[in-house]
């Protein structure tokens, strides 16, 4: 089948490049106007308690929320001073009604939580008109140069503020991590494909893959929500997985024209061999990335989305444009060569005796001893895992010195502690409000609770606490208040943002165990149609779970825990955003599988030509090995200035990809695989003699099914 359509390619070449570059004139029109559809936030489960009483607050009682704060000092007066106060209230007076439909200030509520425990500081809460919060956003740009008071001084903060200033810095960051890592990356093509011809190959596929999923992403956003954050999983997988393919798919077609095949013959082999492999990887980093859409929090479903368009376009682009491309390059796929000083005709002695291949001989020598130390180390980087703590988002994951964390700080330090971030009780009930308020306020942890709006037969009482609204304690406290009876016939949905962040835990810790099995399994089909192996899935999956396990490791010592906080240039919550890890999983599990199938297919290729394990496992690292090191060089650069980033969740996902990615292709691929692949021998390749047939029938093979492995040898007895 494979070859073909790599035939078919080749001729049909011009049509095909024809109607990529058509894609690409649509693309780049209509697919790039996504980033006015997308939409911020989208961390919370709109089935659950908190939205719920967010929904019914909102119906019920109006929009109540506190959009902006403004907190406003004076050196000289006090919030009980007329100047300090006429100054407060003339500049909110003077907001236009359109843009503002609700203001609250200390004045105005008689609560001593608006004023600083020095008397020197107040604070207002402003309410948007929106029921977006891109619209709201749009309207704090309208006011924020109005909202100085004269003789004050003022910083503004709040949700709205927060989310802009972190949506504003992840696009800066993102632009700036491609501005830096592009020049890098190459150089870098250049040095590692050896021509210019060649190292523009990936680049095409990348861009397809890019703007393609811009494509994609835009038609989902009439159908769905879309979170902006999906931009980053777009630009890393369609470039990433671009590269990937590239250098499997450009060494092959050199392979087979070294052979002295025809341009068309070395397509279609390259086609029947690595397209293959390049379809197998598709597929199975896209079951990855599909686990994300069993979510239904927007974050994490517009990942599985963005992932999903760039991982399947980048796929169909390798298998058609490509070989389009080799259809019209031919042997100028070298053309302006930055190597030729250093080009030497390939020997069958320089499989044999290439660095891979004496690297991979050194360690089937010493199996036991590799194996043993390899997951040692693996184990003892996974273990801090154990502590984990998850959390939530807040205003920390902006720089030190941001004016919307500034307030959010400076409200925790100097005002009633969470007074602007209570557990909100929406009360649905014709009676017995006032004892509900009184069992409320017996809750242990509490430290207040009041009727703060009421209409009709629903009421919000706001709860106040001590303590991080984002820790386990806070989120423990939501559950006992939930545990207060409602009154006599009514009910009580719990919200707020620490209900909204314990509900989320809860849909993730729920849906989690089914993402696993989702993928676990589909991986494990499509590994074994790939292979014809029982044995080869369930060790790709382990060894996926420890590269994993590694890289969680260190996520809590460095963000949970701050070690490196300073050298990193973040501020550590003590918790882990829960969400960032399961990206982080779907991802890195995907690109873990591309590094498997394309060792694990030289190896099944050697292993059906000679029947003997060992040089098969040799020969597949020594023709892999540098691909799979220079695919994952490549991609670090794309991923590595993410760690750069000045907001936390997004230098945590660049962080964590790097050491998972770093890990899986040097010691996982390079010294586990050998040294595991040797003491299981031809186990590698077994299967029961029914899934064998199975195989031979519907295996992912190219003309027919493969020469039955030898039988069963001692370890040890081939060398």
């Amino acid at each position: 089948m494979f070859e073909r359509l790599g035939r078919t390619m080749v001729r049909r070449r011009w049509w095909v490049l024809g109607l990529a570059v058509a894609f690409i004139a649509f693309a780049g029109i209509w697919g790039t106007q996504v980033f006015g559809k997308l939409v911020g936030g989208g961390f919370d489960d709109p089935a659950s308690e908190s939205s719920r009483a967010l929904t019914r607050a909102e119906a019920e009682l109006g929009r109540d929320g506190n959009d902006v704060l403004v907190l406003y000092r004076s050196s000289t007066l006090t919030a009980d001073d007329p100047a300090f106060q006429q100054a407060v209230t003339s500049t909110l007076a003077d907001l236009p009604s359109d843009v503002v439909t609700g203001t609250a200030t200390y004045w105005s509520t008689k609560s001593p939580t608006f004023v600083s425990k020095d008397k020197h500081s107040s604070f207002a809460v402003i309410t948007l008109a929106g029921d977006d919060e891109e619209t709201r956003t749009d309207q704090l740009e309208k006011i924020e140069g109005d909202l100085a008071a004269p003789g004050l001084e003022s910083e503004v903060g709040g949700s709205t503020a927060i989310n802009r200033d972190i949506n504003e810095r992840v696009s800066a960051d993102i632009a700036r991590a491609e501005t830096l890592s592009m020049p890098v990356l190459l150089i870098l093509l250049v040095i590692i494909f050896g021509s210019l011809a060649a190292a523009s190959l990936p680049l095409a596929v990348g861009g397809l893959a890019i703007l393609g999923a811009f494509t994609a992403l835009r038609g989902l956003s009439y159908l769905t929500d879309v979170s902006i954050f999906s931009v980053n999983v777009v630009t890393i997988l369609g470039l990433g997985l671009a590269i990937d393919y590239g250098l499997f798919m450009v060494g092959r077609f050199r392979e087979e024209l070294g052979r002295g095949l025809s341009v068309e013959d070395a397509v279609a082999r390259t086609m029947g061999t690595a397209g293959r492999t390049v379809a197998v990887s598709g597929v199975t980093v896209a079951v990855s990335l599909a686990g994300l859409l069993i979510f239904p929090i927007t974050f994490l479903r517009s990942m599985g989305l963005g992932g999903l368009s760039a991982v399947l376009i980048a796929m169909v682009a390798a298998l058609t444009v490509l070989p389009a491309l080799f259809g019209v390059l031919g042997h100028r796929v070298d053309a302006l060569s930055v190597r030729r000083l250093f080009r030497r005709s390939r020997a069958s002695s320089e499989v044999e005796h290439g660095f891979w291949y004496r690297l991979a001989r050194s360690i089937m020598r010493r199996p036991v001893i590799y194996t043993v130390g390899v997951l040692a180390v693996l184990l003892i980087a996974a273990t801090p895992f154990l502590r984990v703590e998850f959390g939530g988002i807040d205003a920390r994951a902006l720089p030190a010195g941001t004016e919307s964390r500034v307030v959010s700080e400076t409200l925790n330090r100097d005002f009633v502690q969470n007074s602007q971030a209570p557990i909100d009780a929406i009360v649905t009930s014709s009676s017995g409000l006032d004892q509900y308020v009184a069992d409320v306020q017996k809750v242990d942890g509490v430290t207040g609770a009041s009727v703060t709006a009421a209409e009709g037969s629903t009421a919000r009482v706001s709860i106040t606490y001590d303590g991080d609204p984002i820790s386990a304690e806070s989120r423990e406290l939501v559950s006992r208040i939930r545990d207060v009876p409602p009154p006599p016939g009514g009910e009580v949905l719990v919200g707020g943002q620490t209900a909204a962040l314990a509900d989320q835990l809860s849909t993730v810790g729920d849906r989690l165990p089914w993402m696993a099995l989702i993928v676990v399994s589909a991986t494990f089909v499509l590994l074994f149609l790939a292979f014809g192996s029982l044995v080869l899935p369930v060790k790709a999956i382990i060894m996926n779970v420890l590269s994993l396990g590694a890289s969680f490791g260190a996520l809590v010592l460095i963000f949970q825990e701050g070690h490196l906080s300073g050298l990193l240039n973040f501020t550590s919550t003590g918790t882990l955003e829960a969400t960032q890890p399961i990206l982080v999983l779907g991802i890195v599990f995907g690109l873990s599988m591309d590094y498997e199938v394309f060792l694990m297919s030289r190896m099944r290729e050697e292993y059906d030509r000679t029947g003997d394990n060992t040089q098969a496992v040799a020969i597949g690292l020594q023709r892999s090995g540098k691909i799979i090191t220079s695919a994952a060089l490549l991609i670090l650069v794309v991923i590595g200035l993410f760690s750069i980033s000045g907001i936390t969740f997004i230098k945590l996902i660049g962080v964590a990809m790097l050491i998972a990615v770093l890990v899986d292709a040097t010691i996982v691929r390079a010294l586990l695989v050998p040294a595991t692949m040797r003491l299981l021998g031809d186990l590698n390749w077994w299967a029961p003699g029914p899934l064998r047939r199975v195989y031979a029938r519907y295996g992912i093979h190219e003309e027919g099914p493969p020469a039955p492995p030898a039988a069963p040898v001692p370890v040890g007895a081939s060398s």
